[in-house]
């Protein structure tokens, strides 16, 4: 189908209850819109205008009417104290108008990145008329990108409500740096980094865990889990910070029975490359489940990228056929290697939460999050290190990390971080994917030596180990400013910072190790 010209009706005005109503633009095709012509719904807390251009366009010039429409946030998170908290009662409220227009002729899709996919999820199941999905760098929960690993994303969610809109400041990322930098106290990190009090940054840190308010409306995870939810095309990138949730999502939605079509390239959360192969990809999913027209829908439901081999290929689901779980043990002399560790002391570090680990680059919201040389970072004396021996042939690694470790600490509050890298023959560790997990160490959940087992689940991977290049892996119990630095009293916020001695074991009785999906 030729791209055609476009119009657009601006400024309407949506009601969506009490006394409150939310803009929109529409993008039609010109001349006109024929009888039958599905309509797609892009709800944005970032800015209709520029989304417009992205979206709005590209899919009139193609046959599609457009609605793109400010969430409640359209204006400035920052005076939200739950963002998007309201995502499924406004959502259905824009569908309920919709029905009330003349022009909307009943099949309807949602398309959209980071929050629009959100928005999407909100009302999924309970919207009769959507009949296709197109989320891309987001998932079901924002709740689980947050809260990672019991800590939680610092970095992210300040970057998030300094950035309020799509076309705010890209400074915001230093100024967080700056603000954690200081060594503040969390509560003032807020006013640091923006230059105002944050109610939803506040609400993070008096967060009561599972089932509290603030997760709970941040979580709409039940959804793919659920049979009635229209055929959903997930488009994901490997450093994003998304993509563990959305991969959740789509085995999620296998478990139900769905057919959900997969796509994850090697893109972090802005990165504009992906923007072009979400608009193709999302436009051969809605002429074919709105229009019939599935001659673009290609024969392989996932498809993905392989960095280190920089491939794209194509699977009947993921994770890919034939993948087994390999166990790569921590070994004596900072070894690595799938055979069991030899009878051998733990290794120790000391973790000042006063001057805490630094993070490199990795998952984050804005700014640029593709692997980088890590050996500054592994000659501090607070990171081991655990190196194989050259690989003789290549290994690919596609899906979820694990590691399965044995620690000790002298605080019962701690963190340990665990992050996978692929040294190259120069000597170059390039961070692939990392993991976090707070403690909070108990009698019942430690030996008699105060030893804890624990497991860290990393970011998914998909990478190819090339013949001669090694794993390494890092332990370290920071990853400053990506998450903040755990005081070691059991406090998420306040002054008062004490040092953690950290041992890691890696003997027969505790065999510390690194659990890989080794694909073939």
């Amino acid at each position: 189908m030729r791209a055609g010209r476009v119009r657009v009706q601006r400024d309407i005005e949506v009601p969506v209850g009490g006394g409150v109503a939310l803009p929109a633009d529409r993008y039609y095709p010109s001349p006109g819109v024929s009888e039958g012509t599905p309509t797609i719904l892009v709800r944005s807390p970032m800015g209709r205008r520029p989304l417009g251009i992205f979206y709005g366009r590209y899919f009139a010039r193609h046959g599609f009417q457009v609605l793109v429409q400010d969430s409640r946030e359209a204006g400035d998170f920052r005076a939200h104290a739950v963002p998007l908290s309201r995502e499924h009662e406004d959502g259905l409220a824009t569908v309920e108008w919709l029905r009330q227009q003349p022009w909307f002729t009943g099949p309807l899709a949602m398309h959209g990145l980071s929050a629009l996919g959100f928005s999407q999820w909100a009302i999924a199941a309970d919207v009769p008329e959507l009949k296709a999905l197109s989320v891309h760098l987001s998932a079901s929960s924002f709740a689980d990108a947050i809260f990672t690993g019991g800590s939680f994303g610092l970095e992210s969610v300040l970057i998030w409500l300094s950035n309020h809109s799509f076309t705010s400041s890209i400074t915001a990322p230093s100024r967080v740096r700056r603000a954690v930098a200081t060594g503040r106290p969390l509560e003032e990190l807020d006013l640091l980094a923006s230059g105002t009090r944050l109610p939803f940054f506040q609400e993070v840190l008096a967060d009561q865990g599972p089932g509290s308010t603030l997760r709970t409306a941040l979580d709409h995870s039940r959804t793919p889990r659920r049979t009635s939810v229209p055929p959903a095309h997930l488009v994901g990138g490997w450093y994003d910070v998304f993509v563990r949730g959305q991969l959740d999502d789509y085995l999620a939605l296998r478990a139900a029975g769905h057919e959900p079509h997969l796509t994850v390239g090697p893109w972090f959360h802005y990165d504009l490359r992906h923007v072009m192969v979400s608009n193709r990809e999302a436009l051969a999913w809605f002429r074919a489940h709105l229009l019939g027209e599935r001659s673009g829908v290609r024969p392989h439901p996932v498809r993905l990228f392989v960095t280190g081999a920089d491939e794209w290929r194509d699977y009947p689901h993921y994770p890919p056929p034939g993948t087994q779980q390999v166990r790569w043990h921590l070994q004596p002399g900072r070894g690595l290697a799938e055979g069991a560790p030899a009878e051998s002391q733990p290794d120790h570090y000391r973790f000042d939460p006063s001057d805490p680990t630094p993070a490199p680059r990795g998952p984050t919201l804005i700014g640029n999050s593709r692997p980088a040389d890590n050996r500054a970072l592994e000659r501090r004396s607070d990171v081991l290190t655990y190196t194989s021996e050259p690989l003789r042939r290549p290994m690919e690694v596609i899906g979820s990390v694990t590691a399965d470790l044995y620690v000790r600490s002298s605080r019962e509050h701690t963190d340990f971080v665990v992050r996978l890298c692929d040294v190259h023959p120069g000597g170059a560790s390039m961070n692939l994917c990392e993991g976090i997990l707070r403690l909070v160490r108990s009698a019942d959940t430690a030996d008699e030596d105060g030893v804890r087992r624990i497991s860290v689940e990393l970011y998914p991977t998909g990478h190819r180990f090339r013949a001669g290049h090694r794993l390494r892996v890092q332990v370290c119990s920071g990853a400053s400013p990506r998450f903040p630095a755990n005081p070691g009293t059991g406090e998420r916020a306040g002054s008062v910072k004490v040092t953690a001695e950290q041992e890691v074991f890696h003997d027969p009785a505790r065999p510390s190790a690194l659990v890989v999906p080794v694909v073939g």
